[in-house]
């Protein structure tokens, strides 16, 4: 009996010192408000985020108007045949001006009132009416030597020969001398059968089957003034 109360009695002291705590803890405010009112702490706050595809602004091109460039027309070449029967002309008409200049055309021989020169040296023609020159033309006369020197005189006279052996017209046809069966003169360069004008650029070179052959504005000129029985006189 003494040794089950031996035991009793810290068991009892035990249990209340354990029920003053509790009741101590409860029932004093502070202690108690200050554990059961303790402020809930905040809460974090989240990092909330999500992927958002955002569209790239486009840009569109401003199309001016353009203005197409004026095509430069190309230049066409000229045939080199051609360039050079130009630069020869014109050479030829340099030296025989320079010739004239320095060489007085010769004077008449004829005493007649109405007389022409032919100089195939200078391919050049001079005309006189009472011994004053009236009339310096560039002429052509016939290849390999087939203009003939001499005296002769206009013999014949027509607005328009036809060369029937080469088919051609020759206008303003002075008839000086007979080749053959042939009448050789003085004429404008021939017009072919298309309307072409035959030497057209060679005139102040030997060119011809042997006629005299001048420009057609000078060859009328001279047609004009002719008259029949004139002297035409023919030199180297």
């Amino acid at each position: 009996m003494t040794k089950t109360r031996r035991l009793f009695l810290p068991v009892l002291l035990i249990l209340s010192l354990g029920g003053i705590f509790l009741a101590y803890f409860f029932f004093t405010p502070s202690p108690a408000d200050a554990f059961l009112n303790a402020p809930t702490p905040a809460a974090t706050q989240e990092n909330l985020w999500a992927h958002v595809e955002i569209a790239k602004p486009t840009y569109t091109p401003v199309i001016l108007p353009t203005v197409a460039p004026t095509q430069i027309p190309i230049a066409t070449e000229t045939p080199a045949v051609l360039a050079m029967e130009i630069v020869n002309e014109i050479t030829v008409a340099l030296e025989q001006a320079q010739q004239i200049e320095a060489d007085p055309p010769p004077a008449p021989v004829s005493g007649g009132s109405k007389y022409i020169l032919v100089d195939i040296s200078d391919q050049h023609m001079y005309v006189y009416e009472n011994d004053a020159l009236i009339y310096s033309f560039v002429a052509s006369t016939g290849i390999n030597n087939a203009t003939r020197v001499g005296v002769f005189a206009v013999q014949s006279k027509f607005d328009n020969a036809y060369g029937a052996t080469w088919d051609i017209w020759m206008p303003n046809w002075l008839g000086i001398y007979w080749a053959g069966g042939l009448e050789n003169g003085i004429h404008a360069l021939p017009i072919l059968p298309n309307g072409a004008t035959l030497w057209e650029g060679f005139l102040g070179r030997p060119v011809s089957y042997g006629c005299v052959v001048l420009g057609t504005y000078e060859s009328k000129l001279l047609y004009d003034w002719a008259e029949m029985g004139t002297t035409v006189e023919i030199q180297w």
